[in-house]
């Protein structure tokens, strides 16, 4: 199969032709429709703190039809259309059970989305809906991260929202905190390049303001904020959080920083500041959020800014690493 695979850091993705998976015991070969490039590919492509190796294939929001099942697998077959959840598990432990498969002890990540097609377990399908697509199904994943990290928040209907970063995670974000009651949600960033796209998934405000970040958004949400989501993860962004978040509010840490970030622990004590970290989804919030989408709800299908094939794929990557227009990028195969 054609399939686009890591180099080795710092280099360019290249397309290359690649063994196909086979099924083991409990598992299904999928016929790869979309998958999303991930900001968090353009970070493991870069850094050595994620452990990837040459001959790797990224690809962790992915959607496609069964092509193949393997021995004792039940509830799919060939031709069924899903979502793949990209967190590998035992599917029996008492984690499993409850849906919270990041912490079963055979919890691994998936990959392999950037190909024609990748091996999953039968624990990680959800089978989608009639309406609902194969880009719906390959933004699942994002939605229900924003979706974990709401809920970790602590966040209740009322709430004042700043979000920091117009990233996927961070508009998802605003998309959720929208639909569950927010009075008033800001998405803060440094570029103007997602403004429309944020106000039209549900963003009441967006703000660029170099020279007075904290001011600015305390303008915008006429107050300090209940929560601040911090969706970028770079070195300080804790600390202007803990600015702008309302004494005994809440930071909520989802942006992934590789290096080390100092914060002023003395500021946040003295608000009594609670910082958070949300990592992941459980299998029912990724549920959830392909139900939001299945019932209808558009906003989402905002963060879609293009669709390229696999040749495509290595240009394409390496153009995300800079700053641009675009949100979510889809990967069609075939």
């Amino acid at each position: 199969m054609k399939a686009a695979i890591f180099q080795g850091l710092r280099q360019p993705l290249a397309v290359a032709t690649v063994a196909d998976p086979e099924p083991g015991k409990g598992e299904v070969v999928v016929k790869v429709g979309r998958c999303g490039i991930c900001g968090s590919d353009l970070h493991m492509a870069e850094d050595a703190a994620y452990g990837c190796s040459p001959g790797d294939i990224f690809g962790h929001e992915f959607a496609g039809e069964i092509a193949e099942v393997g021995k004792d697998v039940t509830g799919l077959r060939t031709g069924d259309l899903v979502s793949v959840i990209p967190l590998m598990s035992c599917g029996k432990c008492d984690h499993c059970r409850r849906g919270a498969v990041q912490w079963c002890e055979a919890f691994a990540l998936q990959g392999g989305g950037y190909a024609e097609y990748a091996k999953a377990r039968v624990n990680q399908c959800v089978k989608l809906g009639a309406d609902v697509s194969l880009a719906d199904g390959a933004l699942v994943e994002p939605l229900a991260v924003a979706l974990h990290g709401l809920n970790r928040s602590g966040f209740q209907p009322g709430d004042k929202v700043l979000i920091l970063g117009a990233g996927p995670i961070g508009l998802a974000l605003a998309f959720w905190a929208n639909q569950r009651g927010a009075s008033r949600v800001v998405v803060q960033d440094v570029t103007p390049f997602q403004q429309e796209r944020a106000l039209g998934m549900g963003a009441d405000a967006f703000i660029v303001d170099l020279a007075d970040p904290v001011g600015s958004a305390e303008r915008a949400l006429g107050g300090k904020a209940d929560i601040v989501f911090e969706c970028v993860g770079i070195p300080g962004l804790i600390n202007q959080a803990s600015n702008q978040v309302k004494p005994q509010g809440t930071v909520l840490l989802l942006g992934l920083c590789a290096k080390p970030d100092p914060i002023n622990t003395f500021a946040m004590l003295a608000k009594e500041v609670s910082l958070v970290t949300s990592a992941f989804f459980t299998v029912p919030e990724y549920e959830a959020s392909l139900a939001a989408l299945d019932s209808g709800a558009a906003e989402p299908r905002l963060m879609i800014t293009g669709t390229v094939t696999l040749d495509d794929v290595p240009a394409m990557f390496e153009s995300l690493k800079r700053r641009s227009g675009h949100c979510k990028v889809m990967i069609s195969p075939w």
